[in-house]
């Protein structure tokens, strides 16, 4: 069955969700959905800067956190923009956690500088931001398709007009005057990730294969505390940075701290020096984790504050009342996508990005915690304002069906790229791994790890989350962003180095 729509949205994570609901007023918007993405599982919080709070403050750290590299526009929409999309959201009826006195509950996260990161439930705020949005998404009378969808439409004149939707096996096309992707990053990519196996690089291949460019694909950020279950593959609990927020400390396995004569924020360090740090503490003493110990943290706030982790911890046997968490890295956030303006467009008319599948600058190197949410909020009311303005107009000319291609063994995929592409990165390993998936097929998961692995090789210095041991430090004549887009023979390559645009 072939329908028409204004808009299709693909994803109803955060992102999607609040795009397609700031559509739902002006627009014919038609939701596809294989799932809710990551949301669900974020623990943390909205980082946003209200009351006393500055937003300069809080673009300030985003751009430490960032290495440098943020878009500092980009930045400037994200912190000034998102109190008021936090007020909406509550006024949607999510649940915040509220202090004695009525106001909201702030806590302190990794990089920040000051207690600014709301949280709901404890440690299940990504859960209850979804339940807000989905509910008000519903009452808009927003149109749902659950699907995956495994193509775009591109007319004769270069504009994408629609998307291929595979439901219970068929394959139908939807026609549209602008497609956005809220798909998300590329956790399934890695062996092990703390994203559902859902959340594979869909959207940036699609992207990517209707000639649309890519931009700081090697900045992929690990988390530094998974928990360690036993489990090497797969989606890992996670340990929410907030526990360190608290007062938790990161230990080796002899009981010493680790972070204190690392840098000065210790154990609450951006993310990216946290997790070198503990990769270089397992790699020394040959072990598969390190201890999270958060026994000084009162118990009454670890039930009321960590029911997710506490609950999580208990199904592996460990009481983080009365003993410390074994915890390790795992793929977390990939920090580019695809390029985009602040409207969330492309360089492909009629095709536009939003959330981690975008590549807007503003996380730069690396994403401070807690802003992810409120990237999601932001710029998908950014790109329903932007639309809602000025839809393209319909495009003609000779259709062209772009279908996703097969991945040749996917865990192979994956094993590559977490052994050459990981935390610690070097130049034979990359080539190594680059020549290694010249056979994987030209499928999602073939895809984002073939630009993940071209731009590593490319950036030959060490910033944010992407260290080399080979140009293990900051080079100021690669303050350039790597672009790529396909080339000739449709394979992933670099094609451009921009300068940043970073003060």
């Amino acid at each position: 069955m072939r329908r028409s729509v204004d808009v299709v949205v693909i994803g109803s994570g955060v992102a999607g969700l609040s795009a397609a609901l700031g559509l739902a007023a002006t627009r014919n918007v038609l939701l596809i959905s294989a799932g809710a993405g990551s949301t669900p599982w974020a623990q943390g919080g909205i980082a946003a800067a209200y009351g006393d709070d500055d937003p300069l403050d809080h673009a300030h750290d985003t751009e430490i956190a960032g290495a440098g590299f943020c878009d500092p526009r980009n930045v400037r929409a994200l912190v000034e923009e998102g109190p008021q999309r936090l007020a909406e959201l509550i006024a949607l009826g999510a649940r915040f956690d509220r202090d004695t006195d009525g106001s909201l509950s702030r806590t302190l996260e990794g990089g920040h500088d000051r207690h600014r990161v709301v949280h709901a439930g404890g440690d299940a705020s990504g859960a209850e931001v979804h339940r807000a949005l989905h509910q008000a998404v519903q009452l808009a009378g927003v149109r749902t398709v659950t699907g995956r969808v495994v193509g775009l439409v591109k007319s004769g004149s270069g504009h994408v007009t629609g998307v291929l939707v595979e439901e219970d096996g068929d394959v139908s096309q939807i026609d549209a005057r602008a497609v956005v992707l809220a798909t998300g990053g590329i956790g399934n990519a890695y062996l092990a990730s703390t994203n559902p196996s859902s959340v594979r690089g869909d959207g940036i291949a699609l992207a990517l294969q209707a000639g649309a460019s890519l931009v700081d694909m090697e900045f992929v950020q690990f988390h530094p505390t998974a928990l360690f279950t036993g489990e090497t593959t797969g989606q890992l609990p996670l340990v929410t940075e907030a526990v360190r927020g608290e007062g938790g400390v990161l230990r080796d396995l002899r009981g010493r701290r680790i972070m204190p004569d690392v840098h000065p924020r210790a154990d609450l360090a951006p993310r990216d020096i946290v997790a070198r740090a503990i990769e270089s503490t397992m790699r020394r003493d040959g072990c598969e984790y390190v201890w999270l110990d958060a026994r000084s943290i009162p118990e009454d706030t670890i039930r009321r504050r960590f029911p997710t982790v506490l609950a999580s911890c208990r199904r592996i046997g460990v009481d983080m009342l009365r003993e410390p968490i074994p915890v390790s890295p795992a793929e977390h956030f990939l920090c580019g996508g695809i390029r985009t303006n602040r409207d969330g467009a492309t360089d492909v008319p009629g095709l536009y990005a939003v959330g981690e599948a975008a590549g807007g600058g503003v996380h730069g190197a690396n994403r401070l915690a807690s802003n992810s949410l409120l990237e999601g909020l932001v710029f998908g009311r950014r790109v329903a304002t932007a639309l809602t303005l000025d839809l393209p107009a319909a495009s003609y000319g000779q259709p062209t069906r772009l279908i996703l291609g097969e991945d040749r063994e996917p865990d192979r995929i994956r094993a590559i790229l977490t052994e050459y592409a990981g935390i610690r990165r070097d130049g034979p390993g990359l080539q190594t791994a680059a020549d290694r998936l010249e056979s994987a097929g030209d499928g999602p998961l073939a895809t984002v790890a073939r630009t993940v692995v071209a731009a590593a090789m490319t950036r030959e210095d060490s910033r944010g989350c992407h260290w080399r041991s080979d140009h293990p430090q900051t080079d100021e004549r690669w303050n350039r962003h790597v672009v790529i887009r396909l080339d000739e023979d449709g394979r992933p390559a670099v094609r451009e180095l921009l300068h940043s645009t970073a003060a």
